[in-house]
C-alpha cells in the first residue's frame, strides 16, 4: 500500500504503508536516536506528533513486552528509512509493523529521511498529514495547513492517569503529578525502595500535601506547558512545602510556576545523544531527551533560581535548582528509557535530600 507524507510548507514524500491504515495529522517531529524506537513510541510525551526516526533502519529488533514506558502508544504517526519485518532478538513479541497496526499508528517507509530532517532543521517542525487512502497530495498540504497547531490542545488529560494509584515500596513516599509520565521514572523511585503515588495532572496542592510525602516528582509530558495552569497554580502552592523533583514538563512547569517563561525551539532536542554541562562540576552528560519547549533564561533574572545545566549544542536551560529550598529539576531524562544512564544519579540526589541530608 502506498503512503504520503505532506508537510504545511508543501513538500510531499512518497513510500510505503506498514502498521495501520487511514489519515492522520500531527506536529512533524524528527529523533536522532540509534536504538529506543520501542520507548520512543510509547513515550506519552509524543502525544500529538508525527515522529521521524533518523537511524536508516527501524525494526530491527522488533518489539518486545517489557521495555513499553506507556500502556500503549500516542503518537500520531511514524516515520522511517527502512522497516525491518524481519527482526532478530530473543525477546521479541512484535514487528514493528505489527505493534503500529495494533496500536492504530500509521507508518510510512522508503522515504529520504535525510532529506526531511533537513527540511524540519532549516524551517522548524511544522505540521503534516500522513495518509494511505490515495489522497490528492495538494489536498494534503492544504490539510495539513488548516490543522490546528500543538499549542492549546488538550494533551496533558489525554495522556495522564485519572485515578490516583500506588507503587508499593518500603523507604520515602512520593507523589508523582503525572502529566505523562514515563514508566521508568516510578521504576527508578521503586528501586530505590521508595513508595510511589501517581497523582493526576489536576491534583491540588492540598490533596498532594494530606498524602504526606517525603517529596513530590513532577514528571514528563506532552504539548506547551502553558497548557496546564493548573498543574503551575499546585505546583507554585507547594514550592518549599516539600522537596520537588522535575523532568522535562515537569521541569517547564516548575519554570513557570517560579516566574519565568517558556517558549517554543525551533526543532525540538530528540534523540539520546544530547550533551548537558552541569554549571557546578563542570563534568558533561550525554543525555536522553525529548522536548519541544524551553524555559527561557532571560525570563530567571532577579528570581531565587539558578540555572544549573546546559546544552552544549545550542546553550538552552538544561536544569534548575532554587537558590534557598530543596527544589531541583532537569530538561532531560535522567530515567533514560531510551537513551544513556549517565544522569541516573539524580534520583539519588533526591533520596538524600528527602532523607534530611541536604536541604
Amino acid at each position: 500500500m502506498d503512503a504520503i507524507l505532506a508537510l504545511e510548507d508543501g513538500s510531499v514524500f512518497k513510500g510505503k504503508a506498514f502498521g495501520a491504515g487511514g489519515q492522520q495529522w500531527g506536529e512533524v517531529v524528527f529523533n536522532t536516536g540509534m536504538t529506543g524506537y520501542q520507548e520512543v513510541l510509547t513515550d506519552p510525551s509524543y502525544c500529538g506528533q508525527i515522529v521521524v526516526m533518523t537511524y536508516p533502519l527501524i525494526g530491527n529488533y522488533g518489539v518486545n513486552r517489557e521495555d513499553f514506558e506507556a500502556k500503549r502508544s500516542y503518537v500520531r504517526g511514524f516515520v522511517v528509512r527502512e522497516e525491518c519485518d524481519r527482526p532478530s532478538n530473543w525477546r521479541v513479541s512484535h514487528t514493528i509493523g505489527e505493534f503500529l497496526s495494533r496500536e492504530g499508528v500509521i507508518g510510512i517507509s522508503g522515504i529520504d529521511t535525510r532529506a526531511l530532517t533537513r527540511i524540519l532543521r532549516n524551517h522548524g517542525t511544522m505540521r503534516g498529514i500522513l495518509d494511505t487512502t490515495g489522497a490528492d497530495p495538494t489536498e494534503l498540504v492544504e490539510k495539513a495547513r488548516c490543522s490546528p497547531q500543538l499549542t492549546g490542545q488538550e494533551l496533558v488529560p489525554a495522556v495522564a492517569t485519572r485515578e490516583a494509584f500506588t507503587v508499593p515500596g518500603d523507604g520515602h513516599r512520593v507523589v508523582l503529578i503525572d502529566f505523562g509520565a514515563k514508566m521508568n521514572i516510578a521504576r527508578c523511585l521503586n528501586q530505590r525502595g521508595c513508595e510511589v503515588v501517581v497523582v493526576p495532572p489536576d491534583t491540588t496542592a492540598g490533596d498532594i500535601l494530606a498524602l504526606n510525602p517525603a517529596g513530590i516528582m513532577l514528571s514528563n509530558g506532552p504539548g506547551d506547558p502553558v497548557d496546564v495552569p493548573y498543574a503551575i497554580q499546585a505546583v507554585r502552592e507547594l514550592i518549599g512545602k516539600k522537596p520537588i523533583f522535575g523532568i522535562c514538563l515537569g521541569h517547564q512547569v516548575m519554570g513557570l510556576a517560579l516566574g519565568g517563561k517558556t517558549y517554543k525551539l525551533k526543532f525540538g532536542h530528540r534523540g539520546a545523544n544530547h550533551p548537558v554541562k552541569d554549571l557546578v562540576t563542570g563534568r558533561v552528560y550525554i543525555t536522553s531527551q525529548n522536548h519541544g519547549f524551553a524555559v527561557d533564561a532571560d525570563s530567571l533574572q532577579g528570581l531565587d533560581v539558578s540555572v544549573s545545566h546546559v546544552n552544549l549544542n545550542d546553550g538552552t536551560v538544561e536544569g534548575l535548582r532554587h537558590n534557598c529550598l530543596p527544589v531541583y529539576t532537569v530538561q532531560y531524562h535522567p530515567e533514560a528509557s531510551p537513551g544513556p544512564r549517565d544522569s541516573e544519579y539524580l534520583f539519588d540526589e533526591f533520596m538524600t535530600i528527602m532523607s534530611g541530608e541536604v536541604k
